[in-house]
């Protein structure tokens, strides 16, 4: 017992830091993905046949093959196969090409939930629209936008709750984030080796920070009932 409370703040520093690094990718991602997914979410939608194509084939390599593989291929192939690593071999490198996998991975979940929710609105109201002499962009941020985000967010809010847990993928490339942390008390960190029970802890960031944001979410969900 002596020796586990001599340890804890040890512990609790190192979690700390992997932690913040932790909620640094998610908020990274989430502020890239949700923009980047709208944008594709038009892509797979146009008219023009080529690029609606080429866009749906992008999201189904992207949502068919694991995201801890994406990560290897974006940190590792410039280096390896090109020549040119343009990460570098540092924390920030490792942290940009986590961000750059991130975003890209989740952007095409939310491109299809986007999608989705843009084309269950009835057509009927474009028409109107087009009748009162709006444009197709008036249309959609004055009268679609806030009735699909009333029909994407229950959607959305499970991907954002699965991030917090796949932000942990990025310690595939090394990236030091909390469970990084809490591993490298068992091979050997700050004096202390062997120790399992780091593990333990970095459970209770994760159900603490899901916890707060299904919280969150659920009060937003409750607030877009206006748009029922």
């Amino acid at each position: 017992m002596e020796l586990f409370l001599q340890q804890l703040p040890i512990v609790l520093r190192s979690l700390n830091v992997g932690f913040l690094q932790t909620l640094k990718l998610f908020a990274v991602t989430l502020i890239g993905a949700m923009p980047l997914g709208l944008l594709i979410s038009f892509g797979s939608m146009s008219k023009f046949s080529p690029l609606r194509t080429l866009v749906k084939l992008i999201i189904w390599i992207v949502r068919g093959t694991p995201l801890m593989i994406q990560l290897l291929i974006i940190f590792y192939f410039p280096g390896r196969v090109m020549g040119n690593n343009i990460w570098g071999s540092g924390e920030s490198g490792r942290f940009a090409a986590s961000a750059v996998a991130f975003i890209f991975n989740y952007a095409c979940y939310f491109s299809e939930i986007f999608r989705g929710g843009i084309q269950s609105i009835p057509v009927g109201q474009d028409e109107a629209g087009l009748v009162l002499g709006m444009t197709q962009s008036q249309i959609f941020f004055r009268v679609k936008l806030l009735q699909m985000v009333k029909r994407v967010l229950p959607p959305v809010s499970n991907e954002i709750l699965t991030l917090v847990k796949d932000t942990s993928l990025a310690r595939i490339i090394a990236l030091q984030e909390v469970i990084w942390a809490g591993q490298a008390f068992m091979k050997g960190s700050q004096g202390i080796s062997g120790a399992i029970w780091p593990m333990f802890f970095t459970a209770f960031y994760y159900l603490i920070f899901n916890g707060l944001l299904t919280v969150l979410l659920g009060n937003l969900e409750k607030k877009m009932e206006f748009f029922r």
